[in-house]
């Protein structure tokens, strides 16, 4: 096909969708109308309702003080002390030298 044949094609589509989305907007438009027609005495209740409710206080609880209780020092365990095991080496011996006599 040639790009004139697909841009034609691409153009028609876009067209029928253009007008789909027209449609549907009318219906939209009808049905907010229809619900706008039945409910209006509701939505006047509802904008009173929140008028006649006064803000809460909110009402902050005090805490009694707690007890303060000295905190008890935990003594920290020492580990024993390793002793250091001193290893006996054998002294060298120095060969003296002998001397004739």
């Amino acid at each position: 096909m040639s790009q004139k044949k697909l841009v034609k094609q691409l153009l028609k589509k876009l067209d029928k969708l253009e007008a789909e989305r027209e449609k549907l907007i009318d219906k939209l438009a009808k049905a907010l109308d229809k619900m706008e027609k039945n409910t209006p005495v509701k939505k006047v209740a509802a904008k009173k309702a929140p008028a006649k409710k006064a803000p809460a206080k909110k009402v902050v609880a005090k805490k009694a003080p707690a007890k303060k209780t000295p905190a008890k020092k935990v003594v920290a365990k020492k580990a024993p002390a390793k002793k250091a095991v001193a290893k006996k080496t054998p002294a060298k011996k120095v060969a003296t030298p002998v001397t004739p006599a």
